[in-house]
């Protein structure tokens, strides 16, 4: 492989149907993904958009263990990728997921401290070798937090500071590919700018790679290196994110920009 650290090549995946009764009858599958075909560079963050139903979370889910595909495949770094329990731990610790909602994704009957000590304690190759607690201060202070933070309940934090949480438990196990499923949807929008600042910043820092899924294209214009566009399963455009946003070939893209155009417009 190349130094494509992320490589997808064919992936279906289909969900529901049923056999009827003597098996005849029944529902058909529906296709969620149809298709897929795309790489995330090493570095690159590489957002996926589309409406609701496109397939893009499930590519995501896919690429994080969580979705078996039925058919395609999917490497990291000449490494085949099975559901998460049949990767190596070293690719389980490689490839960490942000979550849309960051409220349902932490426990909540623990601190913020002990979420981020829970990732060491599953995958104890990436423990720090000196203070957890230390360690714990330092990555709540690269996401931004107040080392108090570690001793309160994510009840009692903000939905921005929640997310901050989620992607420190992340970094604690020393990633090199993020992938973002809406991870700034759920935040108001000057919270969204400060997330995407971190993201931002936690890739420069770190030499990470994203696959970033939004249904925002003001969102992805921030932040993405190249945008896949998807649409009922399959991929219609790929791009360079500034040639994909001046100079849009599919029209359903051109259709995507200018709705996106019309809620701008309306909302100042």
């Amino acid at each position: 492989m190349n130094d494509a650290g992320l490589t997808v090549r064919g992936l279906r995946v289909s969900f529901g149907g049923s056999r009827g009764m003597f098996g005849r009858g029944g529902r058909p599958a529906v296709a969620a993904v149809a298709g897929v075909d795309l790489d995330v560079a090493a570095g690159e963050i590489v957002a996926v958009v589309g409406e609701s139903g496109s397939g893009k979370t499930t590519v995501a889910r896919c690429v994080v263990g969580l979705v078996t595909p039925d058919d395609g495949t999917l490497s990291y770094d000449d490494v085949p990728l099975g559901s998460t329990r049949s990767r190596p731990p070293a690719i389980q610790r490689a490839i960490q997921m942000v979550f849309q909602d960051p409220r349902s994704s932490l426990n909540p009957r623990m601190t913020a401290g002990a979420i981020v000590r829970e990732a060491w304690q599953a995958h104890p190759a990436a423990a720090p070798s000196g203070d957890q607690d230390a360690a714990v201060r330092n990555l709540l202070a690269e996401v931004g937090l107040d080392a108090s933070v570690a001793g309160r309940r994510p009840s009692a934090l903000s939905g921005g500071q929640c997310q901050r949480v989620s992607i420190a438990r992340a970094l604690a196990l020393r990633p090199r590919l993020l992938v973002c499923d809406e991870a700034v949807s759920a935040l108001d929008v000057s919270v969204q700018a400060q997330i995407l600042r971190l993201l931002s910043d936690v890739r420069r820092d770190h030499g990470l790679s994203m696959l970033f899924i939004s249904h925002d294209l003001g969102v992805v214009r921030q932040i993405a290196d190249r945008v896949v566009v998807m649409r009922s399963g399959e991929v219609v455009e790929q791009a360079p994110a500034e040639d994909l946003f001046t100079r849009p070939t599919h029209p359903y893209t051109r259709a995507l920009l200018d709705a996106a155009l019309d809620l701008e417009g309306a909302a100042s």
